[in-house]
């Protein structure tokens, strides 16, 4: 994709990943509309970076959705770029009784809510010259993380949606790319400054550098290996890369793990928390970092 001269919206934007992405295509002269939940906290970012713009939206809320798409696109006739980034990440056990609320809040946030902004727009950047749409998912995605089980089925069903939306936008002029992040070390959760987290502007510098190709999918080199599939032989991948956290525990604060045996230990996503120890395959175990929803 170009990475200039665009008209942005990004879902999230107040912190994280979301942030970082937005001030990065702010700097490099796009005008740049940034969405969350919190006012205050849209105020902050868009004083810090003068011509930013914001639009108050909660991904989970239909009305709210309709109502930012409607406020954007009539002061921003132009806009060409939308960013799916809002999400959260909360710990769930696939092996005990589900917290329906929860898990309810979880699909409507990462998963809904963004075929819903998808929704919101598409017609609009049929439209538009160099449209694009990109969803930000995570490698775990492709590696499930069991503490975090409906999270990783979210990212799954957003990898598996936005196979759908290229190939149906295939000739309708909008480009749609997949983002997965690691672990980033952001401070959505808990910044831990461990140095197996990827450092926020190594992602966004190899990100941007991915984005500026043909690239339909954007993952660092470091967890490439996660990506490619071992097919039918993944639960073997999978247990491995579980069972590391058992054998190799780090200990979060204990309002992330209430829930799980105490053997188990997990970092608290989203690009924070804190990590296992390794993945199989010695990688900075895969979490990502997008804000608000």
């Amino acid at each position: 994709m170009k990475l200039t001269s665009n008209t942005i919206f990004i879902t999230g934007g107040t912190s994280g990943i979301g942030r970082e992405m937005a001030e990065k295509f702010h700097q490099m002269g796009n005008q740049v509309i940034i969405s969350g939940r919190r006012k205050a906290l849209l105020d902050t970012v868009t004083s810090a970076n003068p011509g930013m713009d914001s639009v108050v939206l909660d991904v989970t809320d239909v009305s709210s959705i309709k109502s930012a798409a409607k406020e954007v696109l009539s002061r921003y006739p132009a806009l060409n770029v939308v960013i799916n980034n809002a999400g959260i990440m909360p710990f769930d056990n696939p092996a005990a009784e589900l917290d329906d609320d929860m898990a309810t809040t979880l699909l409507d946030t990462n998963l809904l809510g963004t075929v819903r902004v998808s929704s919101a727009f598409v017609e609009h950047l049929k439209q538009q010259p160099d449209a694009v749409l990109i969803n930000n998912s995570s490698i775990l995605a492709f590696l499930p993380l069991v503490t975090n089980a409906l999270y990783s089925a979210t990212k799954a069903a957003i990898h598996s949606y936005t196979l759908s939306q290229r190939f149906l936008l295939r000739d309708a002029g909008v480009n749609v790319i997949e983002i997965s992040p690691p672990w980033v070390d952001t401070d959505l959760i808990y910044k831990s400054g461990d140095s197996r987290a990827m450092p926020v502007a190594d992602f966004i510098q190899q990100t941007f550098d991915k984005l500026a190709t043909d690239s339909i999918e954007v993952i660092v080199d470091s967890v490439l290996p996660a990506r490619a599939n071992p097919g039918v032989n993944e639960h073997e991948m999978v247990n491995a890369f579980n069972q590391s956290m058992v054998d190799n525990p780090i200990p979060v604060p204990r309002p992330y793990r209430s829930g799980f045996p105490a053997h188990i230990h997990s970092y608290a996503g989203r690009g924070a928390g804190v990590p296992p120890e390794h993945s199989p395959d010695g990688l900075p175990l895969p979490a990502d970092g997008p804000g608000d929803r």
